[in-house]
């Protein structure tokens, strides 16, 4: 009896050691994995860090052009009209190079702008062009003509008629209205962002 007991616990003590050695490869794995983490997190730190100086740095060159080692700030950037306390940059692309509202939209997101969303009847009759239309950021949601700030379109008169149809996106056209159309139908844009105060 007493040998069969040595030979169990000898058999018990090596299935420790064995467990013990796996956590401890297990622990040496996990240690190794935290270490490439670190790294990895350290090295997106300093990308972050970077991206930023930069963004910042193109910004400060975008609205304070340097001329002659002198930095002249401008409310908007190059190519950007300035109404008001608005910047707005008017797409005339050719028409192959039309994009579809939500096309539109993103290209005036990358520009941190978003589709004008028109505010009142001065706004409303700058976006006009009596041969053209332009993507603006008015669409139809459940049913209602909103905004992309959320409000809805309060003055019928703005806009033609016809029901809401879900799908649909608001273009100004020439009898200073806006017309409902497909929100696939590729058209020019207007992107608009607030300006920089100097």
């Amino acid at each position: 009896g007493i040998l069969l007991l040595i030979m169990l616990l000898r058999f018990y003590n090596r299935k420790l050691d064995c467990r013990d050695t796996d956590a401890q490869k297990k622990n040496e794995e996990l240690e190794t994995e935290k270490k490439n983490l670190t790294e990895i997190m350290q090295q997106m730190m300093t990308s972050w860090s970077d991206f930023n100086v930069s963004r910042a740095q193109w910004s400060i060159d975008a609205y304070c052009p340097k001329e002659n080692n002198n930095r002249k700030c401008n409310r908007c950037q190059a190519g950007w009209d300035h109404v008001e306390s608005s910047c707005y940059a008017t797409n005339d692309a050719d028409r192959d190079q039309w994009k579809t509202w939500e096309e539109a939209r993103q290209i005036c997101r990358g520009k941190i702008s978003d589709l004008v969303v028109v505010i009142n009847e001065e706004e409303k009759s700058w976006t006009y062009d009596e041969n053209k239309g332009y993507w603006i950021g008015l669409r139809v949601e459940d049913g209602k003509w909103k905004w992309l700030d959320g409000r809805n379109l309060n003055n019928s008169s703005w806009i033609d008629l016809l029901s809401p149809s879900d799908g649909h996106c608001a273009i100004p056209v020439k009898d200073k209205r806006f017309k409902s159309v497909s929100c696939n139908e590729k058209n020019r844009w207007i992107c608009k962002k607030k300006d920089l105060s100097v």
